[in-house]
């Protein structure tokens, strides 16, 4: 048995102020989720309407106010789990989301290396999304190995998740409704996108689910781009198997 079990799982903790979310992505979401997000967003909803996971339960970790989340997604499942430390967040996503009937979970699942084999033991029967929160937690992501530490722990579920791979202040080469093609590699990818010599930073993310389903540009404020990847594990199948999508 794991060390971690043997002591009480890490609890959620209040986040107002984070740089990737609490009241300053609030803000950016009131002001530009109709116009420069609307393209993502509905991209998203294509990746979770073709997503069929078997489960009645999904548990959903970093939603933020779940801008993202379209109801008819949720709806398919009976009971919905949300991790997520924002309190004004929980209060919006309720709001948005009134006809569901949503629980706040109290798991920290990103707080240390053993986070996701809390997240698979408190949760065993489950669907997880990970609402675009994967790379953005150091306490998770110190160590070089952690993707394939989570893929690893998670293995015996279905889990999908956006993240970001790249973003830039410089507009890319094509818009925010063009379709990006499965890159080979991190540097194919950003040199798609931007002319050299551009600053590209690459969020360590590319491939982080074992496999890449899809890709997808989100202007995210008027001088930021960022590339989100799409992925998806099937326990029957394995990680990286392509008949797995």
């Amino acid at each position: 048995m794991s060390i971690a079990y043997e002591r009480h799982p890490p609890q959620l903790r209040m986040h107002l102020l984070d740089p990737s979310g609490g009241l300053g992505y609030h803000w950016r979401a009131l002001r530009y989720r109709h116009h420069f997000w609307a393209p993502f967003i509905s991209t998203v909803a294509g990746w979770l309407h073709a997503w069929q996971p078997p489960t009645k339960h999904l548990v959903i970790v970093g939603p933020s106010a779940g801008y993202a989340l379209p109801t008819p997604f949720l709806a398919r499942f009976g009971q919905i789990t949300v991790l997520e430390p924002d309190p004004l967040a929980r209060l919006i996503l309720r709001r948005r989301l009134r006809p569901l009937r949503l629980e706040a979970g109290t798991l920290d699942c990103l707080s240390d290396r053993d986070g996701p084999r809390w997240l698979a033991r408190q949760y065993p029967d489950a669907s997880l999304l990970f609402a675009n929160i994967l790379g953005q937690a150091p306490p998770l992501t110190a160590r070089p190995d952690w993707a394939a530490h989570l893929r690893d722990a998670l293995r015996g579920h279905h889990w999908a998740s956006w993240h970001d791979v790249l973003s830039a202040s410089t507009a890319p080469r094509v818009d925010a409704a063009t379709p990006l093609l499965p890159a080979p590699d991190i540097a194919t990818l950003a040199g798609r996108l931007w002319h050299w010599p551009t600053e590209v930073c690459d969020h360590d993310n590319f491939g982080l689910v074992g496999r890449q389903d899809a890709l997808a540009l989100w202007q995210l404020a008027p001088h930021q781009w960022q590339v989100v990847e799409w992925g998806i594990h099937h326990p029957a199948t394995g990680l990286g198997d392509p008949a797995a999508g």
